[in-house]
């Protein structure tokens, strides 16, 4: 097992735009897939989940580092979720939201802050398990990649999107994906958006 490159989007628009395959049976390979997610995931600190579709490989399997509903606290390792089903999603509410594969860019999207999900564990064990709080909007994320969807899809507008800088002093603001600009033409004076780098 290894670690693996983060598939990152517009490159890797085909594997990320796919929707993944069920896992057959929980086979060498797919165990391979497993301990491949939770080691790149473990190298990248940054990051709480990843889906197989990350790291090429389109099948249902993701990997979540959960933080008992707080965010504020530290996420624990990982747990593996194969052939996860969302059988109830509510309290849908706006939160962060970011990916591995948008390295750099983040947003504000509506996802459940409360999720039951059925599936297997890495262990071949089936579970029901609830989901509350920001580790909700976790999971559902990382069930989004295996339908092909990323969190791009899911903000309302460019407003919603940002990159974060770090000022002299040490502080993160965020900066707004793109701006409204004045046209040069000032017959026309429509508003053009450019993005921000």
């Amino acid at each position: 097992m290894a670690i693996k490159d983060i598939v990152i989007y517009p490159e890797g628009a085909e594997v990320l735009r796919a929707h993944s395959k069920p896992v057959g049976h929980i086979t060498p390979r797919a165990k391979d897939v497993v301990e491949d997610l939770k080691e790149t995931l473990a190298a990248h600190p940054e990051g709480i989940g990843l889906a197989a579709p990350q790291i090429g490989v389109t099948i249902r399997v993701v990997a979540v580092r959960l933080h008992g509903g707080d965010r504020d606290s530290a996420p624990g390792p990982p747990m593996v979720l194969i052939n996860p089903e969302i059988l109830e999603a509510r309290e849908r509410r706006r939160d962060f939201d970011g990916c591995l594969s948008l390295p750099g860019l983040y947003g504000e999207t509506t996802r459940p802050h409360y999720l039951r999900v059925t599936g297997v564990d890495e262990s071949g064990s089936s579970f029901d398990e609830v989901f509350q709080g920001f580790d909700a909007v976790v999971v559902h994320h990382e069930l989004d990649h295996l339908d092909g969807v990323l969190f791009i899809d899911r903000a309302a507008g460019l407003e919603d999107l940002y990159h974060v800088r770090v000022k002299e002093d040490g502080r993160a603001v965020r900066v707004p994906l793109s701006r409204p600009r004045r046209d040069n033409d000032r017959e026309r004076k429509s508003l053009r958006f450019s993005v921000e780098a």
